[in-house]
């Protein structure tokens, strides 16, 4: 048997390893969201106490379901744009592109910082096509790098929330203005979320922070030019949603009733 990795992150990067925990138990259960074979392969080649992460089985849902919903959404926009660029931001370990397996027209870049994507490139097998960046998502000096001739999907799954309101704001309008056309889908959590995040046990875990609050649409809209609103719902309205074990769907119905937790996470869509 090879030798497992030793990890040693902190901070925001320290919360991709609860994620990439909540799929590996997910891959175990019963009856998965995401069934991500590669994340379970992943967690089995790194020696870490994965206890630290704060995950349980009933607790993964609340990590699968929404990047069952990015699968969806990024299936949705490549059925449609076969030969797309597709920016993965925040990347962390997520085996995104090897669950979607896009054709050989798709040139896909995940970015994530220089020890995340040192850590990627020994865990998961090359790909002629999927570009590991190690950069900050922030550095405006990656993009030159990337093809500004086709149309271009930004995923920013578990990401947004970690930039400040500047950052954020930059990043987008430096895709929106690098491409000739695309889509930008990213999760959020409005400003009473940031306000709250001392209850997140992973973040708190973890030592990081969250900055950026965004309480719905036109907070982008007025942001970053060129926008046109797709799809904008509660992580309780949306589809991947529906199948959960029925506690959480009691908990997405009792938080619901007040306007400030039914938006409290939010997913975003929009096409430039």
């Amino acid at each position: 048997m090879s030798e497992k990795l030793n990890v040693d992150l902190s901070g925001a990067p320290q919360t991709m390893l609860a994620t990439l925990y909540a799929k590996a138990l997910d891959a175990e259960s019963d009856k998965p969201v995401l069934g991500d074979r590669w994340a379970k392969d992943i967690v089995d080649r790194i020696d870490y106490d994965w206890s630290q992460t704060t995950i349980t089985p009933f607790r993964a849902p609340s990590v699968t379901t929404r990047t069952a919903h990015f699968d969806l959404w990024a299936r949705q926009f490549l059925a449609v744009h076969p030969e797309a660029i597709v920016l993965h931001l925040g990347c962390g370990l997520d085996s995104r592109y090897y669950r979607l397996d896009p054709g050989p027209a798709v040139e896909w870049f995940d970015v994530d910082y220089p020890d995340v994507a040192a850590l990627r490139t020994q865990l998961f097998p090359p790909r002629e096509h999927c570009h590991v960046v190690p950069a900050s998502v922030t550095d405006p000096a990656w993009l030159a790098d990337v093809p500004a001739d086709r149309p271009t999907l930004m995923i920013g799954e578990g990401l947004m929330m970690y930039l400040t309101e500047d950052e954020g704001v930059a990043l987008l309008r430096r895709i929106v203005e690098h491409a000739p056309s695309g889509e930008l889908q990213f999760d959020a959590f409005s400003r009473f979320g940031i306000k709250t995040q001392w209850t997140n046990s992973v973040v708190r875990r973890a030592g990081a922070t969250l900055h950026w609050g965004i309480d719905g649409p036109d907070d982008i809209l007025e942001a970053v030019p060129g926008l046109r609103l797709l799809q904008w719902m509660s992580v309780f309205d949306a589809p991947s949603f529906v199948g959960l074990p029925w506690p959480y769907r009691l908990l997405g119905k009792v938080m619901s009733t007040t306007k400030s937790l039914h938006y409290m996470a939010q997913y975003h869509r929009y096409a430039f």
